[in-house]
């Protein structure tokens, strides 16, 4: 509950992370800080932050989240009934174009192992790794993560697509700049969306939207029907356009090819069975690129 409050920056939020009223998490904060004779948590403009003592305290609940994940990862092989968790936070392009290959087969060899899988954008994810509340991430390399570690993941080129009839069907490429005064059809919400609409908003602008839907394929149907244009991964543009009138235009800005990387903690730092996930992804890459 405690490091789940630190997370969210907020012990409404965090009670409801840790499945908790909030007066339930408000009593426990009150006996620990009864128990531990100082105060844990401060309330601030910015949100709930931890004291010193906090820090301290968050320190050594993570090591033993920690030792508890590589006790599960050791003996959950062993012991009947016993089952291994593995947090996993990634941006939407991971979730939906690349995961799913590399993870099935992943999970289907370690059947007593679950992956808790979350969406997130970039910053965040780093800041979750740090904190010891999530095992590996998947981030855009775009984004510094001093004292963790990185490999190479993917390469996730985002494209615009268009209707087949539209002005920019003739284009090989434009800039974002180009299209700001277009009608969207986006995301509903994710991580790539937040990504996308903040570099509209780097510029003072806003773009758009005439719906927003949950996948890339609702967004490609939109905008084949002439109801719009949008911006999706490469993958799914390519998959699309075997079905549909769409054309794709390159962006030529700079933060529309993406790296993405795996971001862990040091190796001696994890848990045996996160170092074999670990391995398995980094092959994955590995193959995508020899074929």
């Amino acid at each position: 509950m405690f490091l789940s409050i630190i997370e969210a920056g907020s012990i409404t939020h965090g009670a409801a992370g840790a499945n908790l009223s909030l007066a339930a998490a408000s009593e426990r904060l009150r006996d620990m800080e009864l128990t531990a004779g100082v105060k844990l948590l401060e309330r601030g403009r910015r949100g709930t932050v931890p004291t010193e003592a906090g820090e301290a305290l968050a320190y050594h609940a993570r090591l033993i989240l920690r030792q508890v994940v590589d006790m599960q990862s050791e003996l959950g092989e062993r012991a009947k009934g016993m089952r291994a968790t593995i947090r996993l936070l990634v941006n939407t392009a991971a979730m939906t174009e690349f995961l799913p290959d590399r993870l099935g087969t992943w999970l289907a060899a370690h059947p007593r192992v679950d992956v808790d899988l979350r969406e997130r954008q970039s910053p965040d994810i780093i800041k979750a790794i740090s904190a010891g509340l999530a095992e590996v991430g998947i981030i855009s390399d775009a984004v510094a993560a001093a004292g963790l570690c990185l490999k190479p993941f993917a390469v996730d080129n985002l494209l615009l697509i268009v209707p087949r009839s539209h002005a920019l069907a003739s284009k090989r490429q434009v800039s974002f700049a180009q299209v700001l005064d277009e009608q969207f059809i986006g995301l509903a919400q994710g991580a790539l969306q937040d990504h996308i609409n903040g570099h509209a908003a780097q510029v003072g602008r806003r773009l758009s939207f005439r719906a927003r839907v949950r996948t890339f394929e609702g967004i490609c149907t939109m905008v084949a029907q002439g109801a719009g244009i949008g911006i999706v991964p490469e993958r799914a543009a390519r998959r699309c356009r075997r079905s549909m009138p769409l054309v794709s235009v390159q962006l030529r800005d700079p933060w529309a090819t993406r790296r993405l990387s795996l971001c862990y903690r040091p190796d001696e730092e994890l848990p045996v069975l996160t170092r074999n996930l670990l391995s398995h992804l980094k092959e994955g890459y590995l193959q995508d690129r020899a074929a």
